[in-house]
């Protein structure tokens, strides 16, 4: 059995409401997106925190060449979420909106 429509509006308010904030997501990309605070704030703590240590640890060995690239990777990694961050949005909302769902078929089927 599907849900009522009236389940499905309940979740897609929740969802929405639940939301992360694209304006406030661009907005910690912009200023502390080089500790992956963007990242931290989706959710995605594996990658933030990569970042986070790509871009410490190549500042502090960039005086010995070692972090030259270090620094460049991350550089290019922080460009490149400017243009993942709407896909990193729809996939939370997505995972939210798919906890949602299948809460309310269990508790339709109990």
């Amino acid at each position: 059995m599907g849900l009522t429509t009236e389940e499905q509006i309940l979740i897609e308010q929740r969802v929405t409401n639940e939301a992360k904030s694209t304006a406030a997501t661009y907005l910690l990309w912009f200023f502390v997106g080089w500790a992956g605070a963007h990242r931290f704030y989706l959710g995605r703590n594996g990658s933030a925190i990569a970042m986070l240590l790509l871009n410490i640890v190549g500042w502090m060995t960039f005086a010995f060449l070692i972090g030259i690239p270090l620094v460049v990777i991350w550089g290019i990694w922080w460009l490149v979420d400017l243009f993942l961050i709407p896909g990193m949005i729809d996939a939370q909302k997505n995972s939210v909106r798919n906890y949602l769902t299948q809460e309310a078929l269990v508790r339709q089927k109990s």
